[in-house]
């Protein structure tokens, strides 16, 4: 790995470039954690009743998370694409308002005590509009889309959205035919075996058997799914190969249909 950017993924991009559209959505809460410990900005995480952990952003972490996805990592993948020859261009929500965004109002979160407590919402969002057809236009022209997961709040506040179901709302507008979940695991573990294919309706009767990091790419994998997007692959990012791999199903978890 160079510069946060996965040694296989541009190469892999570049080989199936020529037959494939691409759309990334990339990640990187850790490094706004360490930008934000560096400007002196304490961060604060939060769990869910359904014991997914978040960050919680007050303005001035919405601030800085916004600088360190669009200003910082989406650059570096696109400096990466280019140097393999392809045409990169780093877009966030606010840009053409690709990403539109509603603002929680309250979060219910737990408290020290394991008790559900409500709070204000801070500037956290989720999607609820993309502009498909300013990616229509990119793609058209040959260009690969890297989008950071802030959104446009109504009120023209920047919004921290999760990156997986900031992934899920842009392969259900733009009509994907596959959204790949790249981590550093082989896919979903369920006891020590791999799970190799799901479908929506079996990821819910298990979601309380997955442990919080990776159900929150299982929850937004099998939305996609049930918004019409043909599969929702989840694998290592850390192979030579990726998303090659993914598509063929090699070693990973596929949820569909059927």
């Amino acid at each position: 790995m160079k510069d946060g950017v996965p040694a296989g993924l541009v190469e892999d991009i570049a080989a199936l470039a020529p037959s494939h559209q691409f759309v990334i959505v990339h990640g990187g809460g850790d490094v706004v954690t360490q930008y934000a410990t560096r400007l002196g900005k304490e961060q604060r995480f939060v769990v869910s009743p359904e014991g997914i952990r978040s960050r919680y952003t007050d303005r001035e972490t919405a601030e800085i998370y916004q600088m360190v996805m669009t200003g910082l990592l989406a650059k570096r993948l696109v400096l990466a694409l280019d140097k393999a020859g392809l045409k990169g261009v780093s877009l966030a929500g606010p840009d053409g308002l690709l990403l539109q965004g509603k603002r929680k109002t309250k979060l219910v979160i737990m408290d020290e005590r394991g008790r559900k407590v409500a709070i204000e919402g801070g500037y956290t969002g989720k999607v609820v509009g993309v502009n498909s057809a300013l990616l229509d236009t990119l793609l058209t022209q040959g260009y690969i889309p890297v989008v950071s997961p802030v959104a446009a709040g109504e009120a023209g506040e920047p919004l921290n959205v999760d990156g997986d179901r900031a992934a899920s709302s842009i392969a259900t507008a733009a009509g994907a035919d596959a959204v790949v979940f790249l981590t550093n695991v082989d896919g979903l573990m369920l006891g020590d075996k791999l799970a190799t294919h799901l479908t929506p309706s079996e990821v819910s009767s298990k979601l309380p058997k997955i442990g919080f990091g990776m159900q929150k790419k299982v929850i937004a994998a099998a939305e996609a799914v049930e918004a019409g997007v043909k599969q929702a692959i989840i694998c290592s990012g850390t192979r030579s190969d990726p998303l090659t791999e993914a598509l063929a199903h090699d070693n990973c978890t596929v949820i569909s249909a059927q």
